[in-house]
């Protein structure tokens, strides 16, 4: 394989519009000296997804622990397969590997991280306060995990679809998931598929004033978005981006689950969830939705061609 230069690392990210400032300063540059040293080994994206699982998911039991020792040790582990989360797409990326199964089992590996560690945590506060029901607010996080993980994918991929069709190729509608879904062969990547298409499912649900904007732009204009349409879209996504949907991160919302299992109060990081980065989310497409809105009464009254 030939030698990966360093000025490639532009080229190992999706876009720098969407990456939050802990990703730029570290996460990012350190993941691509990590991907450009593995696309010389033989390992692919997938096989770094599946350590990561393992390496993530060890957090949970380490967090179970009211020691400064093991809580330490899990917060490195958790930082460490975000890391391994990044390497696997910046090495895709760089030796041209990209997959849909892939992509599908990037997003499942962070949800099994969390799903173990919301389950020990339930069970640590089960041990200190002697009662099953702080696994009420762990199933309550877990599903509002889902949701908020699910809309910002979503919000970060529409970004890069208005950026470019290159950018943003993995940008889909339901209807073209289902049709995808449907010709396929059986097997484990069609099981992981079916996840993929609930997920897709959910993401237009919630975002009908977008769905109406997508459907106007692409019966007016196909594919091809008047430049300043973009620019118009992509101004008002960043901003949303850096003020709201960051925080439904991995950096926004392990920032609070840190603290709390540092300072021993693990219940923190349940409220913190249900109640502030739920609130985030309905912020969050609220907004979304009002831009989509005032984009498309504005494309209908003046339009954006001269």
């Amino acid at each position: 394989m030939s030698q990966i230069p360093d000025t490639a690392y532009e080229a190992s990210l999706k876009s720098l519009e969407t990456e939050n400032y802990i990703d730029r300063l570290f996460y990012r540059p350190v993941g691509f000296h990590i991907a450009k040293w593995l696309s010389h080994t033989g390992i692919t994206p997938n096989m770094v997804t599946v350590f990561s699982i393992f390496v993530g998911s060890a957090a949970g039991p380490l967090f179970y622990y009211d020691s400064i020792y093991f809580t330490l040790t899990g917060i490195l582990c958790l930082v460490s397969a975000n890391l391994l989360d990044c390497v696997d797409g910046q090495l895709a990326r760089l030796t041209n590997t990209k997959s849909k199964i892939g992509r599908i089992l990037d997003g499942l590996a962070g949800d099994i991280w969390f799903f173990v560690i919301y389950v020990l945590l339930a069970l640590r506060l089960k041990n200190e306060y002697g009662t099953w029901l702080f696994f009420i607010p762990a199933v309550l996080s877990g599903l509002s995990h889902l949701v908020q993980a699910n809309v910002t994918d979503y919000y970060k991929t529409l970004h890069l679809y208005f950026i470019s069709r290159e950018k943003g190729y993995e940008f889909q509608n339901y209807d073209d998931v289902c049709m995808e879904y449907q010709q396929m062969k059986r097997g484990i990547g069609k099981v992981l598929f079916r996840f993929y298409l609930v997920y897709t499912s959910l993401q237009e649900a919630l975002t009908p004033k977008l769905q109406k904007m997508l459907n106007h732009l692409h019966d007016k204009y196909g594919n091809d978005f008047p430049e300043n349409i973009r620019m118009d879209f992509r101004r008002n996504s960043k901003k949303l981006m850096n003020e709201y949907i960051d925080w439904m991160t991995f950096n926004g919302r392990t920032f609070i689950l840190f603290l709390s299992v540092l300072a021993g109060m693990v219940w923190i990081y349940f409220i913190f969830e249900i109640l502030i980065l739920n609130l985030v989310l309905f912020l969050s497409i609220h907004k979304h939705e009002h831009i989509c809105t005032a984009l498309l009464l504005k494309d209908e009254t003046n339009g954006f061609r001269n």
